[in-house]
């Protein structure tokens, strides 16, 4: 039996391969049977002509036997899709032009796919690298009735190491629970010193990944006990290759980080990033460690410090309902606990209503995702989007050769091929062509793709190389899609042909004109190119909105100046000498303009504390209020304009009057009707010494862009009486060209291990901006693709169409239209389909308003200045693809176009 198997296993393989052989074989095989036939009748006196042709006919036709034979091979269907690949290289050959035009115009189509499905893949469906089990593996969130909020929900996945211990004592669902949390830390020391992004991390963390360190080891559960933990640190596998070298040898050498040396245990496997989606850690320290580290006191019934995130993984059996169940129950035990610890009654379970449930993995995918991912799948559809109207623009290229070869396909066809394998054909020419794009489209997605990685994955592990296996199976189904979706026109064209009629017409296309066809798939293109042009003008308003919003302060010549003690004891008149000297030798920089301390950094921390003011019985209730503070050079360093009244000056001393600066807006809400100057604010108790209003300045944006009831007050430095911590620096000219000047000048004078780090204000501000810049450019970038593309086939169907029609032009010629009419006739042909095109896209475009309002910066989802001038642009590219064309036809001769038929 196997052997028979075998046999015939080679047999099938020598007829694929080696199919000239097996022909030859065969007719040998042939002759010698026909030859042994016609020797009979030659025995019995038949001639030798007549004893061939006898024989022959005895066999029944050596053609037929062959085709049998073929049959019996069972390599018919295989032989015949390489004749169907052969014959449609032959025609990308024949004609190199058109098979470009279609590759390329599926390319973009297919690249922009194949760019940002890697994009999409990453932040939303790829489970972090190593990790085992990632259909049972969780992010936990907590939730909770607030009455002061509004909505009253509110939903968190950050908590305490206190109640992540209740968690762990409570819970009995999970295998593990674990919490991680990730800062950015000092590692080295002086001017070596560096932040990088640190992990906490619990014992149990590393067991969720399913993966060996490169070297060394993890930390164990004895490493990680409480209070302290252990001083031992695992190194993220990028840091120690570009920061250490790669060297094998760092096992056991101390490294500082933060105010603690820690020595290193072992190097996590490259690739590895963790669970924390928006940034890679540097490297990994005991979460006891990394606490106490960050502030040396026992975590385990601290429930204010709200810091760690919760991942879990459900065990075999355990239904997502009862591990939430079991979740929801360890969160009111620990909601008591709290209140338990801190002498005072906590909400009442009854009212607060708290409860815990597990959330996918991916932060972006979860209740707490920010606006970026959302925008992100916008752009996933919209590359889609783009993707259709590349396909309608090759389907019409493709369904207009189609009709210049109706004669050669009715004579196939009545040649007796049949209608079946004339599609398969038809397809398999698709199929060449989108294959030939789509190779195009993936070097255009990794060669393109890292202007994308850097606006959506800056920060992301693996993001070197969007094109992976997932990529690739993607683009090769997106691939074979396209070439079935644009060969269908071709095929349905084919089907079609009245076999008689289109013999008969000889060499004109009478009759084969697809007109409708074209105009479908044209409306098709300027409907979708319309919706894309519509969404992108949109999120370019809100860009221009939210860069055009007023901040109340000058961000790009702004230096941010951080000073970490890192465990350096001085006593708070010591901090604040070291802050004035550190100002004093800011100022001092050459091109450095003034420098203040300040507590409060826009978009990053500020600081509140209670305001009483006689006739306002809740200053809280108007809104937030934060405390800023600053020298006399305060209001010049940050650009904040004075608008009444005065601002600091050298004669606000410690010991001379309290006075403040209001921003307009805290001076509307606390004196509606009055004048503000000379009022009177009580700051941190209803009994503290009055502190009066001296100015007013312009309203700033702290930490919200959107916000109508966030206000801020200033008092001078001298007056504040704690360390700020933070000193802004204003320069000559971009921040960014002055950190390392600053930061090194500054270092000097730190004492100890402590340092300062030194970032520009821009760099906070910004991410502020990220989701309507991600939606500004992708969608404008994708919107002008598709117009491109859009005109690409309204040219060729205009230019198709004035082609078709050079008779019925010529004969219009001929009996007096004049060659502007012509024109006009050609024009108005184009802008009717557009027009329609127009009407259709806003509709739908105008449709998607309720999902896409939430994404968009005080601009409304049918704004009619954005539909107006996409109608306009639209019309301009109409114009402009139906120039050439309408010159053609105004140039027909009709003596010629008539003889042509």
């Amino acid at each position: 039996m196997l052997t028979e198997l075998w046999s015939e296993l080679r047999y099938r393989v020598r007829a694929l391969f080696f199919r000239d052989a097996i022909e030859q074989e065969l007719d040998a095989e042939l002759r010698f049977h026909i030859g042994c036939e016609a020797e009979k009748y030659e025995r019995l006196g038949v001639p030798r002509e007549e004893a061939l042709r006898r024989a022959r006919l005895v066999f029944g036709g050596v053609d037929r036997i062959k085709e049998e034979s073929r049959d019996v091979r069972g390599t018919v269907l295989l032989e015949s899709l390489v004749q169907d690949v052969r014959y449609a290289v032959r025609g990308v050959r024949a004609k190199p032009g058109f098979a470009a035009g279609v590759a390329l115009t599926l390319a973009l189509g297919i690249g922009a796919n194949s760019a940002m499905f890697g994009i999409f893949d990453r932040l939303l469906l790829r489970p972090p690298a190593y990790l085992r089990d990632a259909d049972r593996v969780h992010r936990v969130y907590m939730a909770w009735e607030d009455a002061e909020r509004t909505p009253p929900a509110r939903v968190t996945a950050v908590t305490s190491i206190a109640r992540y211990l209740d968690f762990v004592r409570n819970t009995h669902s999970f295998a593990p629970l674990v919490g991680f949390r990730t800062s950015r830390i000092a590692v080295g020391d002086g001017q070596a010193s560096r932040e990088f992004p640190v992990a906490g991390v619990s014992a149990g963390y590393f067991a969720l990944f399913d993966m060996r360190p490169a070297f060394g080891r993890f930390f164990t559960a004895s490493e990680d006990a409480m209070p302290t933990g252990s001083p031992v640190v695992v190194l993220g596998h990028a840091y120690w290759r570009s920061q250490l070298g790669g060297r094998p040898d760092v096992l056991g050498r101390t490294l500082r980080v933060g105010r603690t040396l820690f020595t290193i245990v072992g190097v996590a496997p490259e690739q590895f990033a963790g669970l924390d989606g928006d940034v890679v850690p540097a490297m990994y320290l005991p979460l006891t460690a990394f606490a106490w580290n960050a502030r040396p006191e026992d975590h385990s019934s601290d429930y204010h410090w709200q810091v760690l995130q919760l991942a879990a993984r459900r065990p075999p059996g355990v239904s997502l309902a009862e591990a939430n169940a079991d979740l929801t129950a360890a969160f009111q035990r620990s909601w008591i606990a709290r209140g338990v610890a801190e002498s005072r009654p906590s909400a009442p379970i009854a009212s607060a209503r708290p409860h815990a449930m597990l959330g996918p993995i991916q932060l972006e995918r979860g209740p707490l995702a920010g606006p970026e991912s959302r925008v992100v799948v916008w752009v996933m559809g919209v590359a889609v989007i783009v993707l259709l109207i590349a396909c309608a623009n090759v389907a019409s290229l493709l369904l207009a050769r189609a009709v210049t070869r109706h004669r050669e396909t009715a004579l196939r066809l009545a040649l007796g091929v049949s209608r079946g394998r004339l599609a398969r054909q038809l397809v398999t020419e698709s199929l060449v062509l989108a294959l030939l794009g789509g190779s195009v489209g993936l070097v255009a997605a990794q060669w393109g793709g890292a202007a994308v990685r850097a606006l959506l994955l800056p920060e992301h592990v693996g993001a070197a190389t969007l094109v992976d296996g997932r990529t690739l199976v993607v683009t090769c189904l997106t691939t074979v899609l396209a070439a079935l979706v644009t060969g269908l026109a071709p095929v349905a064209q084919a089907l079609r042909h009245d076999l008689a009629h289109s013999i008969g017409a000889g060499g004109r296309d009478a009759g084969a004109r697809p007109t409708r066809a074209h105009s479908v798939l044209l409306l098709f293109q300027a409907t979708l190119s319309v919706v894309l042009l519509v969404w992108a003008g949109l999120f370019v308003r809100s860009l221009q909105n939210v860069r055009s919003l007023p901040l109340g302060y000058d961000v790009d010549p702004v230096l941010v100046v951080t000073d970490e003690l890192r465990g350096v004891k001085l006593t708070p008149a010591e901090n604040v000498a070291l802050e004035h000297r550190l100002s004093d030798a800011a100022r001092a920089i050459p091109g450095v303009v003034s420098a203040t301390p300040a507590p409060s950094v826009p978009f990053w921390g500020y600081e509140g504390r209670a305001l009483f003011v006689v006739g306002v019985d809740s200053v809280s209730a108007l809104g937030s209020f934060v405390m800023q503070a600053g020298n006399a050079d305060y209001f010049r360093t940050v650009g904040t304009r004075i608008l009444r009244g005065r601002g600091f000056g050298a004669q606000d001393g410690a010991s001379s009057p309290r006075v403040a600066v209001v921003s307009e807006g805290m001076a509307r809400a606390l004196w509606p009707a009055r004048d503000p100057l000379g009022q009177c604010l009580r700051i941190g108790a209803d009994t503290a010494p009055c502190t009066l209003v001296v100015g007013v300045a312009e309203e700033v944006r702290i930490s919200s862009l959107s916000s109508q009831r966030e206000y801020t007050y200033y008092v001078p430095v001298t007056q504040y009486g704690d360390p700020t911590g933070t000193l802004l620096v204003r320069v000559a000219g971009d921040a960014a060209g002055y950190v390392e000047t600053v930061r090194r000048e500054l270092q000097r004078l730190m004492p100890g291990t402590a340092y300062v780090n030194v970032v520009p204000l821009r760099s906070m501000v910004s991410p502020k901006l990220q989701s309507w810049r991600i939606g500004a450019t992708m969608l404008t970038a994708f919107g002008a693709l598709a117009l491109v593309l859009a005109a690409i086939g309204l040219y060729s169907v205009i230019a198709y169409r004035v082609l078709q029609r050079r008779r019925e032009i010529g004969v219009r010629m001929a009996l007096g239209a004049s060659p502007r009419s012509v024109t006009g006739l050609v024009v108005r042909g184009g802008l009717r389909l557009v027009v329609a095109g127009v009407l259709l896209g806003s509709t739908i475009a105008a449709s998607t308003g309720p999902w896409l309002g939430a994404l968009l910066f005080d601009v409304s989802p049918t704004d009619p200045v954005v539909y107006i001038a996409v109608a306009a642009v639209l019309a301009l590219v109409t114009l402009a693809a139906s120039a050439l064309p309408a010159l053609s036809a105004a140039r027909v001769d009709p003596v010629v176009a008539l003889r042509e038929e």
